[in-house]
């Protein structure tokens, strides 16, 4: 019944700074992992931004469907990197799934709900509110910001401010 939001950040060399933006936001990082490919140099990336933000994860080996990859070979190539899993004398957990099919999907979502219910995430919506802008925009009816509310309750009418900028908020 928990309810999870994705914030999908892209795996391309250029986009590191956009990377390490979504772990400081995240509550829980998914570090997604072609099981044919391996750890690419964005994947050793993440990693490094993933344990600075301190933050739980899970590795998520895609392509489960290809015929010959192997969950197993891909964990050992990310052991070097100092992540060790459950089951083989670590804390980090393993889900494989495959796009194509759909395999393994509803044992990642159990997982993140887990990990969030171990890791002890909750928010409070009676507290003050506690929001974080994800990008911001204007269109034909002004600027508009998308937002992920980490605390708090937001309604239309109620006063608004970030850094530099202040507002009512007018739609949800």
């Amino acid at each position: 019944g928990g309810k999870i939001t994705f914030i999908d950040t892209p795996g391309h060399a250029a986009f590191g700074k956009m990377r390490s933006r979504g772990a400081k936001v995240a509550d829980i990082a998914l570090l997604i992992v072609a099981q044919d490919d391996g750890p690419k140099p964005q994947t050793l990336e993440a990693i490094k931004i993933i344990k600075e933000s301190k933050i739980p994860f899970i590795v998520v080996g895609t392509k489960a469907d290809v015929v010959g990859v192997s969950p197993e070979a891909l964990q050992g190539q990310l052991e070097k990197e100092e992540i060790f899993f459950e089951g083989r004398g670590g804390q980090v957990p393993f889900v494989s799934v495959s796009a194509k099919t759909g395999t393994g999907i509803p044992e990642l979502l159990e997982m993140i709900l887990l990990v969030s219910e171990v890791s002890e995430l909750t928010s409070d919506e009676n507290a003050p509110l506690e929001a974080v802008v994800i990008e911001s925009f204007k269109d034909k009816s002004g600027v508009v910001a998308n937002i992920i509310v980490r605390n708090g309750k937001l309604k239309i009418g109620d006063p608004i401010f970030s850094e530099n900028t202040s507002g009512k908020v007018r739609a949800l």
